[in-house]
């Protein structure tokens, strides 16, 4: 759109589109208006002092009338004329700050981390921020975006903690006041628990349709068993590899939470001392190198759940029952946050509640799983 001699009825009738963009005055050279993807219009003077790009928010169109917006841009830019450049300070736009935030600090997440923590970034965080200051935006704005994202309540409990790392660095990198997080005291959105405990009858169950199938698939109920009494995370199973497994310990190479070592059962043992040794990896592709893909897994799971009548059970939710079943079984929470590896004994404090008289059952119940009489 070409510039024009902004009014409030253009004002008005401007819409969002995906992407920020800008109305520059032709009345008052360097004044124009904001328009943001979530609707919201700043009005904005803009000028060049020494070779330096000048950008100030002057307000926000929803709070102050363009008379008043034009006449505190006049003062801005004479000031600048007046060659008193600290009456307009540069300002940092929140994408340009986020982007140096993931590349100088993404180096402290692992690269599935950075995917998933981008995705967030373009999906729900920069439709509402993007073409903001980013020392403009404060608590209030932080609100209105995360009660704007209520529908989605799993997106807005994972963007919060992104949004304020980029606000603390923010501070770090000097474009920010120190202690100024708008993010900080938000609180996450309350979801029902999806914990899946595998009761006692599921798990005999379970196992005699496992049972049925370890003939013609006996990599995939290894696979199953493998997960179910060792409370690993399905990654880490998957992408075993055989010099992990040495003097009676599982050495995870890198696991969500970092290197840890695992302490095998005797049944866990039989189990990986009955796979055959293809190659360094212990679930191995049989069509490219490198371990066999999740899919394999994952389809065979659905028609063993739907044979053994548990048909909402995930397969994450067999670690869940790992952790039941440990807890259950006299284990402090201190230790069962360490054997699944969880770095804050606090997640592992959603177990603490389950029955003696489940446990035994539980326990009871393992006994074919573990292949004993």
């Amino acid at each position: 759109m070409p510039n024009v001699r902004l009014n409030e009825s253009r004002i008005e009738a401007l819409e969002p589109r995906k992407s920020p963009y800008d109305i520059r005055d032709t009345e008052l050279k360097g004044f124009g208006v904001r328009v943001l993807p979530s609707g919201a219009k700043r009005f904005f003077v803009h000028s060049q002092h020494e070779g330096r790009r000048l950008w100030k928010t002057v307000g926000d169109a929803g709070n102050i009338g363009l008379d008043e917006a034009r006449k505190r841009a006049t003062e801005l830019l004479a000031a600048i004329r007046r060659d008193e450049p600290a009456a307009l300070p540069e300002e940092r736009l929140f994408e340009a700050v986020a982007e140096e935030v993931f590349s100088r600090y993404g180096r402290h997440w692992k690269p599935g981390t950075m995917k998933v923590n981008r995705n967030y970034l373009r999906n729900t965080i920069l439709p509402r921020f993007g073409g903001m200051n980013i020392a403009d935006i404060d608590r209030q704005d932080v609100q209105n975006w995360f009660a704007s994202l209520h529908a989605t309540p799993v997106a807005a409990d994972r963007s919060a903690p992104i949004l304020s790392v980029i606000m603390r660095q923010a501070e770090i990198y000097g474009y920010r006041p120190e202690g100024s997080n708008p993010c900080a005291g938000i609180r996450r959105y309350r979801r029902r628990g999806r914990e899946r405990f595998l009761s006692g009858r599921e798990l005999r169950r379970l196992a005699r349709v496992l049972a049925n199938h370890e003939e013609r698939h006996s990599r995939s109920v290894a696979f199953i068993r493998l997960l179910l009494l060792t409370g690993c995370r399905k990654s880490e199973i998957l992408t075993l590899q055989w010099p992990d497994y040495r003097e009676r310990r599982l050495f995870l190479r890198d696991s969500k939470t970092g290197p840890r070592t695992i302490w095998l059962s005797s049944p866990v043992r039989a189990i990986l001392d009955g796979l055959p040794q293809q190659g360094k990896w212990v679930f191995p592709s049989r069509q490219r190198p490198g371990p066999v893909s999740p899919i394999v897994f994952d389809r065979f799971w659905s028609r063993v759940r739907e044979e053994a009548d548990i048909g909402d059970v995930r397969l994450h939710d067999l670690r869940h029952t790992y952790a039941s079943i440990a807890i259950m079984g006299g284990e402090t929470v201190t230790t069962v946050a360490r054997l699944l590896g969880h770095n804050d004994a606090q997640t592992t404090l959603k177990y603490a509640h389950l029955s003696d008289c489940s446990v035994r059952e539980a326990t009871d119940a393992l006994v074919p799983i573990l292949g004993e009489s």
